[in-house]
């Protein structure tokens, strides 16, 4: 019989569900932000019932989009359920990739009509011509453009200095009133440590920022509270993103990965200038103010791994 569990984490915007039978063991992290959800599967295999659990409870809970990150011999188990390759996270588990596989949940019916098909071992539908990746292109040639435009400008000094978990929700609650957060800070894995920053410049410039990291394998997920809105904020937040790389440097990161709008020219140069690459797009992942948009991953590789 099958078992569930909620453990509810209502201060992290997180819902945390343990599904587990004799041949599924799931653990379901319920963004209510973002309306996504994130699966983590303890047992290998195409197991129907993991797939009609999934769907039903995205559907009940309100999700808009699911996804899952796997190593490469499981890429083909989740496109046979319904699920598109969307990209990976560079040395997610220090020697090796995380696939990213996702599926729009309005969209995912049509796909499983034939659950069988789809064993591709390389995972999933060709992508190279679809909405989210054009936008993501034409936003990385817009972004590079204006690295030119602006290129031999000096940065300005930034002062980094750590933020507590209150000031972090007071800096998401009065971005929020102007719909421009691009996060709240919630945990992207189990039992998350997050360290937060502010990180500040001349000209009233302020910059809240943190990390989540998994010490086990190196790697750290990196995100940016709002993006830059003009060349001035630009130039400051190229700045701050490469002072809270060197910090992760000095934490022993392996690599770090963020999460962009895919239509946010601004911040793609801001991400660039700091040699960061697009390693995935990402269908409807993000909900800025009242908007739902597609995603860029940007991952970066700070430092070789450790013998």
């Amino acid at each position: 019989m099958a078992a569930t569990t909620w453990s509810p984490t209502s201060s992290s915007g997180v819902d945390e569900l343990l599904f587990r039978n004799d041949t599924v063991s799931l653990c379901l992290l319920v963004n209510r932000r973002h309306r996504t959800l994130r699966i983590i599967d303890f047992r290998a295999g195409p197991t129907p019932s993991k797939r009609d659990f999934v769907l039903a409870t995205a559907k009940r809970e309100g999700v808009e989009k699911i996804f899952t990150l796997v190593e490469r011999d499981e890429v083909s188990t989740w496109t046979r359920l319904g699920f598109t390759r969307e990209g990976s996270i560079p040395g997610f588990y220090k020697r090796s990739d995380a696939w990213i596989l996702g599926a729009v949940v309005s969209q995912i019916s049509a796909h499983l009509r034939d659950a069988g098909h789809g064993e591709d071992d390389e995972g999933g539908e060709d992508r190279a011509s679809s909405p989210s990746v054009l936008l993501a292109e034409r936003t990385i040639a817009r972004a590079r453009r204006l690295l030119r435009e602006s290129e031999g400008r000096p940065l300005p000094a930034i002062k980094i200095a750590p933020a507590s978990g209150a000031e972090l929700r007071r800096a998401v609650v009065a971005v929020q009133r102007a719909g421009r957060a691009l996060t709240g800070f919630e945990p992207f894995g189990r039992d998350a440590v997050r360290t937060g920053y502010a990180l500040s410049a001349r000209g009233g410039f302020c910059l809240h920022a943190a990390w989540e990291m998994q010490s086990c394998f190196g790697n750290s997920f990196l995100e940016i509270l709002t993006s830059p809105r003009d060349e001035s904020e630009r130039l400051a937040t190229t700045a701050a993103i490469g002072a809270l790389c060197d910090r992760l440097v000095e934490e022993r990161a392996v690599s770090t990965f963020t999460f962009a709008p895919a239509d946010d020219h601004e911040l793609c140069a801001a991400l660039l200038a700091n040699g960061f690459r697009r390693s995935a797009v990402l269908a409807r992942h993000l909900v800025v103010g009242r908007s739902r948009k597609d995603a860029i991953l940007w991952a970066k590789k700070l430092v070789a791994p450790a013998a």
